[in-house]
């Protein structure tokens, strides 16, 4: 699909897009996938204890096949990984769970935006508001040097047509990241989207918590009794881990190693 310049943002330094196409449009060198509830939370939480996390677009049995084939650990559900003490696709499980070497995590949001970025050669991370700042400054020398940097909010899928659904969560985990890279004396190099971003999570800051709880995600998690999840999720720069994909897998690396 031809995209016109424009859509890309190619003339700042750094940009902030939604879902799959936006990841193939921005054509950066270097990435984040936000996607707060629950993808690129659970990689900070799975690599800061150690894991290497294998990210995988599907949640069919193609995804135990997957891990079969890495010798790795297929993260349950959210319910199967409660009741078994197992990883799974929980943040607030994989903080207590037992430790494994190698986990799949399957997503067909997050990880299906790492392929499109990987299939573009960027080098590629995963942020959320948990690692909001240690992101930052992995991104800082880069876009010092004049490497161009994408946001990339995730957002959710509507059952009805699969058409992508913005998410608050990610665009909050999105503008923190950018709020902090704006602090760091970066902000010249924004794209309008990407100042918008950082300046929505500045003027809502002050009720993280709150937001988180009460958007449509935070609120879909805590009637299935996840509502740990989105405190996890929510406590803002709790971890100095930068897990970047390394030959397929995400492990860590930046200030956070």
């Amino acid at each position: 699909m031809s995209v016109p310049i424009p859509y890309g943002q190619d003339e700042y330094g750094v940009r902030f897009d939604w879902g799959p196409m936006g990841a193939r449009v921005t054509r950066p060198q270097v990435a984040v996938v936000v996607d707060v509830l629950s993808f690129s939370t659970s990689v900070v939480v799975a690599v800061e204890r150690g894991m290497r996390v294998y990210p995988y677009p599907w949640k069919d049995s193609s995804a135990q096949e997957f891990a079969d084939a890495h010798d790795a650990t297929l993260a349950a559900g959210r319910l199967a990984g409660q009741d078994a003490g197992a990883p799974s696709l929980s943040p607030a499980s994989l903080l207590t769970c037992a430790g494994v070497e190698r986990l799949v995590l399957p997503s067909p949001n997050g990880s299906a935006i790492a392929a499109a970025m990987v299939a573009g050669g960027a080098t590629i991370a995963a942020g959320c508001l948990r690692n909001a700042q240690a992101i930052a400054r992995w991104l800082a020398p880069a876009v010092g040097s004049g490497r161009t940097v994408a946001v990339i909010a995730a957002g959710e899928r509507w059952a009805e047509d699969d058409s992508l659904r913005p998410a608050l969560e990610d665009h909050l985990g999105s503008g923190a990241i950018l709020a902090e890279l704006a602090a760091l004396g970066f902000d010249a190099e924004f794209s309008p989207e990407a100042s918008m971003a950082a300046e929505a999570y500045r003027r809502g800051a002050g009720s993280l918590g709150e937001r988180m709880q009460q958007c449509v995600s935070g609120r879909e998690l805590a009637l299935r009794g996840f509502a740990c999840d989105v405190e996890v999720a929510a406590d803002l720069n709790a971890s100095e881990v930068v897990p970047v994909l390394v030959d397929g897998a995400f492990e860590g690396s930046g200030e956070g190693r």
